[in-house]
């Protein structure tokens, strides 16, 4: 067996070094959540007679790898914002581990093939869904982080939408349904963004990011609204099950969730402290996968 060289070994770790950032470009673990709720979807809005493998697939590599590129582009766009913020400075741009056009060429490559993957195997309304998805997040709601709040408003948006693309791509059509499950998300993300603007709050504001409410004050005004987004998650945790879309036992699971996630905001508006946000932060996280799994097996036979 041959004995690895120092020059193939320095090899070895160049590639390795290079794939790391590209995963992080990628942000992979955030995609593949965007994904997750995309299946969820297309699972839920699936009429059980005879499954779509070829669409659903295509709707998971599509939706990831479109996810992944607006990940990328928004690390393009915020390249030198992220060398003032201590949670992105080791991004891989900031520390030029790839180059500014590598970044580029990626983001365009994946966007398309996202965008073809969509076409192809799913249907023209899911693929302009997602192309809008990633225009929003892309070109409307990156820059106005540094506006004001308004940005998480805009960014539940798109951060609603896979879910939505998965029922299209099951179903090909908008309805009640639909919108009953991109409200949801659409409906958590207010909690699960300022949690976490409030947690990250000295790092936006090095690098001039203005999300939190209420003039962006880490007060009881934003807690209070913090509060009153999870309370909305409770009646509509429900409405899959009142319109039949899942099961009683669902909509138990959901209430649940959303009480214990609501608890959470009452400690916050007590203290105001930053560990109590960090427990809304992954509280946040745990609610939508718990509840969109339990609406899963809710409705299988």
């Amino acid at each position: 067996m041959r004995t690895v060289g120092f020059t193939d070994q320095s090899i070895y770790n160049l590639v390795i070094i290079r794939a790391k950032a590209y995963y992080e470009l990628l942000k992979f673990r955030l995609s593949a959540l965007v994904t997750f709720s995309a299946v969820f979807g297309f699972v839920l809005g699936d009429s059980g007679v005879s499954f779509g493998w070829s669409s659903f697939i295509g709707l998971a590599l599509g939706g990831f790898l479109i996810s992944g590129a607006s990940g990328a582009a928004n690390e393009i766009m915020e390249r030198d914002l992220d060398k003032l913020m201590k949670r992105t400075e080791k991004r891989p741009l900031p520390l030029q581990i790839i180059s500014l056009t590598e970044a580029y060429w990626f983001t365009f490559l994946i966007a398309f093939t996202g965008i073809g993957l969509l076409w192809v195997f799913t249907n023209p309304l899911t693929t302009w869904l997602g192309v809008l998805s990633m225009v929003l997040y892309v070109f409307v709601y990156t820059p106005l982080k540094r506006v004001g709040p308004i940005a998480v408003f805009v960014g539940a948006i798109p951060g609603a939408m896979p879910p939505l693309l998965g029922w299209t791509a099951a179903t090909g059509g908008i309805s009640y349904e639909a919108l009953i499950i991109f409200g949801i998300q659409f409906i958590w993300q207010f909690p699960h963004f300022w949690a976490i603007a409030w947690v990250s709050d000295e790092d936006y504001k090095k690098a001039g990011f203005k999300l939190l409410p209420s003039g962006g004050g880490q007060d009881l005004n934003t807690a209070i609204q913090i509060m009153i987004y999870t309370l909305f998650l409770l009646p509509l945790g429900l409405l899959p099950s009142y319109f039949g879309l899942t099961g009683l036992n669902s909509g138990i699971v959901a209430t649940v969730c959303g009480v214990l996630f609501l608890a959470q905001t009452f400690s916050l508006m007590r203290d105001c402290s930053r560990k109590s946000a960090l427990k809304i932060m992954f509280g946040s996280f745990l609610y939508l996968p718990i509840v969109q799994i339990a609406y899963l097996l809710d409705k299988l036979p």
